[in-house]
């Protein structure tokens, strides 16, 4: 594997393997790897034949008071999984790469960021649709992986690709879990051994609601016995939200009639720490 850290020797490097006729696969991470991540590495690597990783903490996606100091970075326990993983290059800019002196450009999604996370985080995803915008036009990939786990960051990312034109297929990679359904995030380190038996309450409540909706009837009765399972499950928990939304356009939807794929989706606080997940129905 090949490290690389500024934009012009990877985009030298790149050209090289496109005038070979070879095709690029690209997952973009803000490391600190797990075994989604490397999902989505696996995906590439058989669907492509280079397959680009970077590792970059994006800081305008983080709000004042969110996390981007203690974000977790583990940059060489990732180097070394991705070199198991026999990823052609990684991807590793500074600050100053991406966003040079200067720099005074913002991408904005209107609707589609205007509730749950957007509304919760404003400027998040005007940060990922710029950065992922940027490290785009840096790789010029034919296709780039995401995790179904940001449901809507996919969705953001989705709109983003159409409204651009930008040439790549984005792929969705199925949401990792561990055995008793916790969704894998880099931020389940922060959980404390308490916090991490009612971190299940997230999952245990997605897969009871869509247990429930079987039938696709009672959008509202679901969400009522989908709040009391995870209070039941977390005493402790603060819920943030509990919704089903259209999974394109991310516009809660109040029934089934006339809608196309949903989602459900949660978010909540379990200890300190903020946690979301999803699954489509």
């Amino acid at each position: 594997m090949r490290t690389i850290t500024t934009v012009t020797e990877l985009r030298h490097a790149l050209a090289l393997q496109r005038e070979q006729g070879k095709s690029i696969g690209f997952v973009p991470t803000m490391g600190a790897l797990h075994e989604g991540h490397l999902s989505l590495v696996r995906m590439s690597k058989q669907h492509t034949d280079v397959t680009v990783v970077s590792i970059f903490v994006n800081p305008t996606q983080f709000g004042p008071s969110e996390d981007f100091e203690k974000y977790p970075r583990t940059m060489e326990a990732d180097a070394s999984l991705l070199v198991e993983e026999e990823v052609e290059f990684l991807f590793a800019p500074s600050v100053q790469q991406i966003y040079p002196a200067a720099h005074d450009t913002r991408i904005h999604l209107d609707a589609i960021t205007n509730l749950y996370e957007g509304a919760r985080r404003p400027g998040h995803f005007d940060g990922v649709a710029t950065v992922v915008s940027i490290l785009f036009n840096i790789v010029q990939p034919q296709a780039g992986y995401f995790g179904q786990k940001d449901a809507q960051q996919l969705a953001v990312i989705r709109k983003l690709v159409a409204d651009l034109a930008f040439p790549i297929e984005i792929i969705a990679g199925s949401t990792i879990r561990e055995k008793d359904g916790l969704a894998l995030s880099s931020r389940n380190r922060y959980l404390n051994a308490d916090d991490r038996k009612e971190a299940v309450a997230l999952s245990k409540t997605l897969f009871f609601m869509r247990d429930s909706l079987r039938d696709r009837q009672d959008v509202a009765s679901a969400k009522a016995a989908g709040t009391h399972e995870f209070h039941r499950i977390a005493p402790n928990g603060l819920l943030d939200y509990l919704d089903i939304v259209n999974s394109e356009t991310f516009q809660p939807i109040s029934s089934f009639e006339s809608t196309g794929l949903c989602t459900i989706i949660i978010a909540a606080n379990i200890g300190a720490t903020r946690l979301i997940d999803n699954i489509p129905i």
